[in-house]
Order: structure tokens, then C-alpha cells, then sequence
């Protein structure tokens, strides 16, 4: 497998591209302005995308699904139930909308321990009620969207977030195998073994 990368957009989120060996591939999350460089990236390596996975949908990871829907009529679009509101509704999630961008829908719906391709879901609230973190036991690779990253974690403060449901979701991904290379929705890659303060998240704040 190879991971492509693609910070976009005013914040720089991070879109992927997860390219399997048989030239198929996911693209994680739809950052603002990331459409023209991942399709660009999948041109000139021959790909084909199967699905387009949100980590959730916080407006800097969704803004350019209508642009990927139209490149790829049957890409399905899969979030967990808890955060497809905000597709529908932009701004749904009570945070102002700096993008603007049509209501749109999703195919598949998200859940614990569902198996989507190569990945295992892991739900993991706390950034948004609906997040999700894509985990890939095998290739022992994860994308933790929003709630993970290197050396420290989502925000805590929007309106639909929970910070004591965050805290255990961090714990929940401090089971993962420590060499589980960690792919956040901002910044660089990062292991569950270097976030020694993953198991214990509450040292951090009291």
C-alpha cells in the first residue's frame, strides 16, 4: 500500500489517498481545494477510487466531496450517522461555514468494527460526535482524522464537542499496536507508541 498526502485549504487538512497494491484506492476526507492535485495524483498512477471515507464532517474535510462526486459519479460516500447531518445541512454542526458548498449525501453509514475494505472502524467522539478513526490492521496504518495528532489531540471546545468522550476515545486508541503509523487530519504522521500520553489523557488537564 502507499499513502499520498494532500494538505489543502486555508488550515491545510489533510486529504489521502490510500493506494493498494491492485491499483484500486480510498480517499480519506474531501479538504477544500484538495480536488485538483488528488486527481491529478490518481492520473498519472493509473488509480481507481473505490469509496471516499470521512473522518467526519467538520467543513474542512468535506467542502470538496461535490467536486470528487462529479469526477466520480459511483464513488460512494461513506461517514458515520452521527455527523451526516452537517452534509446535508452545512453548518449543521453550529461552526460558521467558510467554504460554501451544496447539501449533499452519503451511501454508508459508519459504525463500530465494520469492516470497509482493508479498514476496521473505530468510533471515536469527543471532536464531533461521529468520528471516526480508519485503521488497517494489517499494514498496521491508521487515519485518526481530527482526533489524533502528533502530540495532542482534537479540539475540545466546538459546540457538538465532548471532552470526556474524547478522553476515551484516546484511550481506546492507546490499545492499538505502539507501531500503528498514525495519519492525522493536520500535520505529520505520527505512532501510537511515540503518544506515551495516550493511556493516560487526563495528566494532560489536571
Amino acid at each position: 500500500m502507499t499513502v499520498y498526502t494532500f494538505p489543502s485549504g486555508p488550515i491545510e487538512t489533510n486529504t489521502y489517498i490510500y493506494a493498494l497494491p491492485d491499483k484500486t484506492c480510498y480517499i480519506i476526507d474531501a479538504a477544500p481545494m484538495s480536488y485538483g492535485a488528488v486527481k491529478r495524483k490518481i492520473d498519472e498512477m493509473g488509480l481507481k477510487p473505490v469509496m471516499l471515507l470521512l473522518t467526519h464532517s467538520h467543513w474542512d474535510h468535506i467542502a470538496d466531496v461535490p467536486h470528487y462526486k462529479d469526477a466520480f459519479p459511483d464513488l460512494p460516500v461513506a461517514v458515520h450517522p452521527l455527523d451526516a447531518p452537517n452534509l446535508k445541512t452545512p453548518g449543521a454542526d453550529g461552526l460558521p461555514v467558510y467554504f460554501t458548498y451544496d447539501p449533499m449525501g452519503h451511501d454508508i453509514e459508519l459504525k463500530e468494527g465494520k469492516k470497509i475494505g482493508p479498514f476496521d472502524v473505530i468510533e471515536t467522539p469527543g471532536h464531533t460526535p461521529g468520528g471516526v478513526v480508519f485503521y488497517d490492521p494489517k499494514e498496521g496504518v491508521a487515519f485518526s482524522g481530527d482526533t489524533l495528532f502528533k502530540g495532542t489531540f482534537g479540539n475540545v471546545s466546538f459546540p457538538q464537542s465532548s471532552r470526556d468522550l474524547m478522553w476515551k476515545s484516546l484511550k481506546k486508541l492507546a490499545k492499538l499496536p505502539g507501531q500503528t503509523k498514525v495519519f492525522p487530519g493536520h500535520g505529520e504522521p505520527t505512532t501510537i507508541e511515540k503518544e506515551w500520553w495516550l493511556s493516560r489523557p487526563d495528566d494532560l488537564v489536571e
